[in-house]
């Protein structure tokens, strides 16, 4: 998807804006930053409940304002004026610690690496440096250093103040609006503190790791609310780097959120004074064509122009092609660095692994001994227990057969003892007995025989007695 880059001169006011806190857009503001903003009042239309004011202080003084959207992670716009352009200082990043912790007790925009764990949930609502490591992007600045001083340069460095940018369209920005604000803007502008600079982004749907928006657009608005006052739109398209193209403040807004206006009573639009709008777009269109616009506006013969022009032409393909072979090399040391990174992180992983093997194996191993170990005196302690308990059970079984034999009744014993004695004194007797028996059974079968013999004998006389007659025994 291509983008662009707006820059918008226009006038506008921001009343909203409190020391030490952030509120949101549809709350009543503070004063601080209202000298930021022609007649102290913001840009209307910008009213979602995830639109937070930031009055942007430093050493406890109020440095510009912000309007930031937590859902997107940038600032929609920063407002700000020019002061004396101080040397560049080293990046030093910070961060609004009340967008994330509204009841944290700092009031002012602080060092990231400073917090320490001081802010709940940091990063909660604003992007951080981690979001922007290893993406392609850059940190771009809608208010630049560039156009700041002392400690309005480094209160510059906030991440509440800085948008995804690629490197060269981050670098197109900020020296453009250099450009523009130094050799256009600001002498055309009578009195000085009375130019307003409005810088803001609209979010697309693309974001950096899930999070941080990425442009869809950039603009800068300007207004010199001052006697022959003016305003000015201008865009920059991405896929052209070196164009610069002028537009109305309405057409601008036209391509912000619907109800947008950037600035009250359109920066004096019936007061404007259009000699002074065509000038700065002279002073404009010499920036597009890479002319050093002079102060006091003396028009270059069409020569040298044609010759500038023609220069531009001719060096454009090498500067391109340096600033491709120097992308290149960037690019070929960092994928160097990252080769050598991967293959470090697999040496060490596999050392570590490894060493990790090793250590599990030794560590078993001598669990293992110590189990050893440990089992052979409980194995000699079981052994030795049980020879004792043996031994008691012999002792036991003695005792209790001691006890029996010891219990066995004296005259069983004796008795035993005479068994043989008596048996063998019986024998004559028991010789006598069975030959008394003997006999005695044997007269007893001689009696036995007899009385049968007689009890017959006595029958058959009496029957005899009976049928036999008693004459014939007288015979």
């Amino acid at each position: 998807m291509k983008t662009s880059i707006v820059f918008l001169l226009c006038i506008s006011v921001f009343p909203g804006f409190s020391k030490g806190r952030v509120v949101r857009e549809d709350e009543t503001g503070f004063a601080e930053c209202n000298v930021f903003f022609s007649g102290q009042v913001p840009p209307e239309g910008f009213t979602e409940p995830f639109h937070v004011k930031i009055c942007q202080q430093y050493n406890k003084e109020p440095r510009f304002a912000t309007l930031y959207s937590t859902k997107d992670k940038i600032p929609l716009y920063s407002a700000f004026k020019f002061t004396k352009p101080a040397q560049s200082e080293e990046e030093n990043w910070l961060v609004e610690p009340q967008i994330d912790d509204p009841e944290n007790d700092l009031h002012e925009m602080v060092h990231e690496a400073d917090i320490g764990g001081t802010v709940a949930n940091l990063g909660a609502n604003q992007a951080l440096t981690s979001d922007y490591v290893g993406s392609g992007y850059e940190r771009g600045l809608l208010n630049p250093s560039l156009l700041n001083e002392e400690d309005f340069q480094v209160a510059t460095y906030t991440l509440t103040n800085a948008v995804p940018l690629s490197p060269a369209l981050s670098k197109s920005w900020h020296r453009d609006i250099g450009k523009v604000v130094e050799q256009a803007l600001i002498p055309h502008c009578s009195k000085m503190d009375h130019l307003y600079l409005l810088a803001g982004a609209v979010p697309s749907s693309v974001q950096v790791k899930g999070k941080v928006s990425v442009p869809e657009s950039l603009w800068l608005a300007a207004c010199c609310d001052a006697p022959e006052g003016w305003s000015l739109g201008l865009v920059k398209k991405t896929n052209d780097e070196s164009s610069l193209a002028d537009l109305t403040v309405r057409e601008l807004e036209k391509q912000l959120l619907p109800g947008v206006h950037l600035f009250k009573g359109n920066c004096g639009k019936d007061k404007q004074s259009q000699k002074k709008r065509e000038a700065v777009l002279q002073a404009v269109s010499q920036i597009r064509s890479g002319e050093q616009v002079g102060t006091n506006n003396n028009e270059e013969s069409k020569e040298s122009s044609l010759v500038r022009r023609l220069a531009g032409i001719i060096a454009t393909p090498f500067i391109k092609l340096l600033e491709l072979l120097i992308y290149i090399f960037v690019e070929l040391v960092k994928f160097v660095f990252y080769f050598l990174w991967l293959v470090i992180k697999r040496v060490v992983g596999t050392i570590l692994g490894g060493v990790c093997s090793l250590w599990n194996g030794v560590v078993s191993y001598l669990k293992a001994i110590s189990m050893v170990l440990i089992s052979i005196p409980c194995d000699v302690g079981r052994v030795i227990i049980n020879i004792f308990l043996g031994f008691l059970q012999i002792v036991q079984d003695v005792m209790s057969l001691t006890y029996r034999i010891l219990s066995i009744p004296v005259g069983f014993v004796l008795h035993l003892a005479a068994f043989p004695y008596h048996s063998i004194c019986a024998i004559p007797s028991v010789l006598k007995d069975m030959a008394t028996g003997i006999m005695g059974t044997f007269s007893l079968v001689i009696d036995a025989t007899a009385t049968v013999l007689h009890g017959f004998y006595y029958l058959a006389w009496h029957i005899l007695k009976r049928f036999v007659p008693k004459g014939s025994s007288g015979d």
